[in-house]
């Protein structure tokens, strides 16, 4: 095996989010599998921290990877928060300035040291959404710079549009017109990624998505988390007239990934509750799987209502909730539901008990629902959560829709309608159709991921580059 000092060495910034953590580690662990190489993963010292208390194993050290001789390591960096700090981010404004004020100091000092002290100097940098700066700061230490977009090619289409003004978006005065733009469905007002909207709760989001299509000129190559039987045609037209894209997912597909020793490497920052043999001990489609990611939280009266719909349509469920469900209901549920903090997701949407998926669109749960062949019931919230509900609903009609956003529809989802949601979703002709839709979509997902498939194809001429650097 060789030396990590005699490895093409890469470093990877990830926003300090589990939705960017998880993908940026799967293509760095990806990297080091196909590449031989050398592999750093860099987040904040806070979102570490989390990491280590979940129980993933960080180590500072070069830890092997696959079986080509790949090592991968992490390294944390200082993002403004004290050291014994794990709090929620709720003022994303005044974070964005810190992270970027502290982090490129810290990330400056940490690649400087890997050039100078350890002779490892670093090949390429790749970070994910929301650190734009990371480009800067690549291209003032005359170092390589590429981009893991972690959204949809839609997203990536709108938000490159919208940063260039380049169609016209709602705005104060016309807040409600539909965007064309070009090879995509029409999108409603709420259909458009909600921070793209004049109402949106996190207009410094926006912000911070046009500072990083300002920053593209910087990047050496732009990834995307995606496959191209999903996105094809918007994919082939963001290539031409756009920049060049190398879709490269489903990443968690990757075989490379089922590797014992890339398996083992995780960058969750909760701990994955055992529930698989609960599963085990369920019948064939015959479980809802309901999960909103680590950031959506119901209020007390979506949440009674939520609660109350999944009782009353009979179904057995599985429940991903950081904050308990009521001893009475799980009384009532008389055996059929289970809930936990968090779930080993990709592995429970592929369990065969599993029937649908009610989701927030997130895009990794998207990608993950598509990818297993399970249909979902939309509850998007913000964000590109509404413009995934789209396409899961209209273009790849693998789901239907409990609402159409929290964010600016503001209403609560009743009981009755969540119960029908669910009966819709599992139990018609309906139903069957999203089931066939998505094992289309799966077998798509497994093709891009094989050896041979465009996915696949992508990464290795992506480390290709990278030795060339």
């Amino acid at each position: 095996m060789a030396s990590s000092k005699t490895l093409t060495h890469v470093f990877l910034i990830s926003f300090p989010a589990q939705g960017h953590v998880n993908p940026l580690l799967r293509l760095g662990k990806i990297l080091a599998s196909k590449g031989n190489l050398l592999v750093t993963f860099s987040t904040t010292n806070s979102a570490g921290r989390k990491m280590k208390k979940a129980g993933a194993a960080v180590s500072g050290d070069p830890t092997p990877v696959g079986n080509c001789g790949g090592m991968i390591r992490f390294e944390f960096f200082n993002d403004g928060y004290s050291d014994d700090s794990d709090k929620e981010i709720h003022d994303y404004e005044a974070y964005f300035s810190m992270l970027e004020t502290y982090g490129k100091k810290s990330l400056i000092t940490i690649l400087n040291r890997l050039k100078d002290q350890d002779s490892r100097p670093v090949s390429c940098v790749i970070n994910n959404p929301f650190v734009p700066w990371v480009s800067d700061l690549a291209e003032e230490l005359n170092i390589p710079s590429a981009l893991l977009w972690v959204q949809s090619c839609a997203c990536f289409s709108s938000c490159y549009h919208y940063a260039n003004s380049s169609v016209p978006f709602p705005n104060g005065e016309q807040p409600d017109i539909d965007v064309h733009l070009p090879n995509m469905p029409v999108l409603k007002s709420d259909e458009i990624p909600t921070f793209l909207h004049p109402s949106t709760q996190y207009p410094s989001v926006g912000k911070i998505i046009v500072q990083q299509f300002k920053n593209l000129s910087k990047t050496t190559c732009v990834l995307i988390e995606t496959y191209e039987e999903l996105e094809d045609e918007l994919i082939n037209y963001v290539s031409d007239q756009v920049c060049p894209i190398l879709p490269v997912g489903p990443l968690f597909k990757s075989p490379l990934l089922e590797v014992e020793t890339a398996a083992n490497i995780t960058g969750d920052m909760i701990k994955a509750d055992d529930c698989m043999g609960w599963l085990d001990s369920k019948g064939t489609s015959s479980v809802v799987y309901i999960a909103f990611g680590s950031h959506v939280i119901l209020n007390q009266e979506q949440f009674t209502e939520m609660a109350s719909g999944v009782l009353n349509s009979g179904m057995s469920f599985l429940w991903v909730m950081r904050s308990r469900l009521p001893e009475e209901f799980l009384e009532a549920a008389c055996g059929r539901g289970m809930v936990v903090d968090w779930s080993p997701q990709p592995q429970v949407l592929s369990h065969k008990a599993v029937s649908c998926f009610v989701t927030h669109c997130g895009w990794n749960s998207t990608l993950e629902a598509l990818s297993t062949g399970v249909p979902v019931v939309a509850f998007p919230q913000y964000g590109d959560q509404v413009t995934n509900a789209k396409y899961l609903v209209d273009e790849w009609k693998i789901g239907i829709r409990m609402c159409r956003g929290g964010e600016a529809e503001k209403k609560v989802v009743g009981r009755k309608e969540v119960e029908e949601c669910l009966r819709e979703a599992t139990c018609c002709v309906k139903a069957a159709k999203m089931k066939d839709n998505a094992l289309k979509w799966k077998k798509a997902s497994e093709a891009a991921v094989a050896e041979g498939g465009i996915s696949n194809r992508n990464l290795q001429k992506f480390v290709d580059e990278i030795r060339g650097l």
